[in-house]
């Protein structure tokens, strides 16, 4: 069943590879979800002038540290799932990754970070959030460095990591 749907998903994925408009959006949205580049970025410019929007960004990177370290030192190690190739797609200049397949990274943070991000803001900005963590979680098929499987692991355990958080960042902020 998962092989399945991880095959579709490859058959599904490969015209965004050969659309120069979609290739250049998913690599680069894989790049920026390296070492969650993106959401630390988001949150110091969401930072600028305000200090309470600067204490949430702080918290946004302290908080993505601790999933970092749940997940690539924690989860992906249970797992050592083997990733669809070892340097991703040749039409994609991508990081070789350190650690296994399961559960994807940047879809774990990615999840976990727009459920922060909703938490700190409201109105319309929301949808960015969302629309950006979708894109970097894409990212990793469409490059062929995660399975599709990796990638909804990936937003349970960003999605559930995110619920655990969220009460705890309450406290402080």
């Amino acid at each position: 069943m998962i092989s399945r749907i991880d095959s579709a998903a490859e058959r599904a994925t490969e015209p965004l590879r050969n659309n120069r408009v979609t290739n250049k959006v998913f690599g680069t949205a894989s790049h920026v979800g390296d070492f969650s580049v993106v959401w630390h970025a988001i949150g110091l410019l969401r930072a600028i002038g305000s200090m309470d929007r600067f204490y949430e960004a702080l918290t946004l990177s302290i908080a993505l540290g601790f999933e970092s370290g749940i997940v690539n030192q924690g989860i992906k190690r249970i797992f050592r799932r083997q990733r669809p190739t070892v340097d991703g797609d040749e039409r994609f200049n991508v990081r070789r990754p350190r650690t296994s397949s399961f559960p994807s990274g940047h879809a774990s943070s990615a999840t976990f970070a727009a459920i922060l991000l909703t938490s700190f803001s409201s109105g319309p900005i929301i949808f960015i959030w969302w629309v950006i963590a979708v894109i970097v979680a894409l990212s990793r098929i469409v490059v062929r460095i995660h399975h599709a499987s990796d990638i909804l692991g990936g937003i349970v355990t960003g999605a559930i990591l995110g619920a655990i958080a969220l009460p705890i960042i309450n406290v402080f902020l």
